[in-house]
């Protein structure tokens, strides 16, 4: 059964939360970019300042407050801010293309954007006056646009010339006393909605996870104990995160790291060299991150000759951290978005095809609910999201062996392909495709691939003869993530598109056919 909430020790909401590791350990290191540098105390002095400045603006319990900035100290500023004054945060992908922003944009209802003038490359104005027609007329303040319609403000932290943008200003913050921000934070409650996840599903929009403040802080305390398993290390933890902080993986390490003094280095950018000069430079204890980086960074022409003593299992230890000590050869079941990142305070049952429990050792449906577990998706019903007696199906495929409290990851029941480590809804996919003049139809399976987990490949049936496979994934570019853009390519004619026999696409077989070599592939 799931722990009592009632027996935790553990402050229950991000601000009590942060409260306590300011003044516990407020002089350690909690963040460290390859260019900045942040302690806790730190941290809780300058999202201070941004929460009384969001307050003056007329942030306030449950306004949904939009975050996009790439990983380092601002993204984590921002967010505790928001959190602060019990806000609901939804981090956005830098990822988005601006049709998927202006999606995300949209569907989350967000009333404030956050976001600084520049995002790596990104000209941020540019991006969202792409995203979103008819920004580019609006006043400060004000916005009205149908194609956001509870978007009233984007507030840019840098330099910017745009008459439609709210620009941050410290200053302001003195028309709010510390006293006020005190007063609203003892108002946040663990049950006030917390952060959004945005997640691909079955459908073709991608699904907001919601999470109250007591699931994730409970969620995220065996975080720091985590971490010291997987890399071997019991000393104080310095890891590398690997992993963007709008996505469970690294929103679980930046508030894991809120436990206990930990600190994270992370990149904006993950480019092997800066992560393996970061590691060597600040002794870091262990990188997370999806098997795919670690592969890039061993395969770097200076990670033989690097001083990797503090970390290793990352010149030593298995490619993916989630394989550490397994029995059988299946990865121990990662994170979920759906669960912030945890099972400590959820209940699990492995159900069989027959719907009842199976043994352990045997493969089942995983399922979950309890105080661990989301409040639901955006937008949709309870009953929608969970069954009759409560019960999340979660889709993954697990066992579990006696004496061992670890799940092992054996593959999923739906189709969602994971590529990299991040799931990819082939429904999205295929209406991005399939609206292209030389496409008639497009379906998208995943491959086995042994670096990403799983390939995405679009099986083509082209509307002429002649169908130049460079020009498509260009095309899919330009309105997809990168993660999302097939890098296998399948052209097949009408007829060979396998059924069921209920008229219904038979996806297995279909990927059989490619992986078989009955439709030939190419790569892109």
């Amino acid at each position: 059964m799931t722990p009592s909430p009632t027996t935790t020790t553990t402050p229950t909401t991000i601000p009590a939360l942060l409260e306590h590791s300011a003044r516990e350990f407020g002089g350690h290191t909690y963040l460290i970019t390859p260019d900045e540098r942040l302690t806790y105390q730190e941290a809780e002095q300058r999202s201070a300042v941004a929460a009384r400045w969001l307050l003056r603006e007329g942030v306030g319990k449950g306004t949904r407050v939009g975050l996009f900035f790439a990983n380092g100290v601002d993204w984590v500023i921002w967010w505790l801010a928001a959190s602060r004054i019990g806000a609901l945060a939804v981090p956005l992908s830098t990822m988005y293309t601006p049709a998927e922003l202006a999606k995300v944009v949209r569907l989350a209802d967000i009333g404030l954007l956050v976001a600084p003038d520049r995002v790596l490359t990104v000209d941020v104005a540019e991006r969202l006056e792409a995203a979103l027609p008819g920004l580019v007329d609006q006043q400060t303040g004000a916005l009205v646009l149908g194609t956001a319609p509870y978007l009233r403000r984007i507030a840019i932290t840098g330099d910017t010339d745009r008459r439609w943008a709210t620009r941050y200003d410290e200053a302001a913050t003195a028309s709010v006393p510390p006293a006020v921000l005190a007063a609203v934070e003892a108002e946040v409650s663990a049950a006030d909605l917390a952060v959004m996840v945005h997640t691909s599903g079955s459908a073709a929009d991608p699904k907001g996870v919601i999470h109250t403040h007591g699931t994730l802080v409970r969620q995220t305390a065996t975080w720091p104990a985590a971490v010291r398993v997987v890399t071997g290390w019991d000393g104080a933890t310095r890891v590398l995160c690997a992993m963007p902080f709008f996505w469970v993986g690294g929103l679980l390490a930046v508030t894991g790291a809120l436990h206990e003094p930990t600190t994270v280095l992370v990149l904006p950018r993950l480019d092997a060299e800066t992560a393996l000069d970061m590691v060597e430079r600040e002794r870091v204890t262990g990188v997370v991150g999806w098997p795919a980086f670690t592969q890039r960074l061993r395969e770097h022409s200076t990670f033989g000759r690097r001083d990797l003593s503090s970390a290793p299992l990352l010149r030593e230890g298995p490619l993916d951290i989630a394989m550490t000590d397994v029995p059988d050869g299946y990865p121990v079941h990662r994170t979920m978005s759906e669960t912030a990142g945890g099972f400590a305070h959820t209940d699990i049952a492995i159900i069989g095809d027959d719907g009842t429990p199976v043994d352990s050792g045997v493969v089942g449906e995983l399922r979950i609910r309890g105080v661990g577990v989301m409040v639901g998706y955006n937008k949709r019903e309870r009953w929608e999201t969970f069954d009759e007696d409560g019960w999340y199906h979660t889709g993954d495929l697990v066992y579990r062996n006696d004496g061992d409290p670890r799940l092992f990851y054996v593959g999923r029941t739906s189709e969602l392909i994971k590529a990299g480590g991040a799931n990819v809804s082939p429904l999205e996919v295929e209406a991005v495709i399939a609206d292209f003049a030389d496409v008639t139809q497009c379906i998208v399976v995943g491959i086995e691939d042994p670096v990403r987990g799983e390939e995405v490949c679009a099986v083509i049936v082209p509307a002429d003869t002649e169908l130049d496979v460079a020009s498509l994934a260009s095309r899919a570019r330009e309105q997809l993530s990168a993660y999302k853009v097939p890098t296998r390519w399948a052209i097949a004619a009408s007829d060979q598109i396998p059924t069921l026999q209920s008229g219904k696409l038979n996806r297995r077989a279909l990927r059989d056919l490619v992986v078989d070599g009955v439709l030939t592939s190419v790569s892109s």
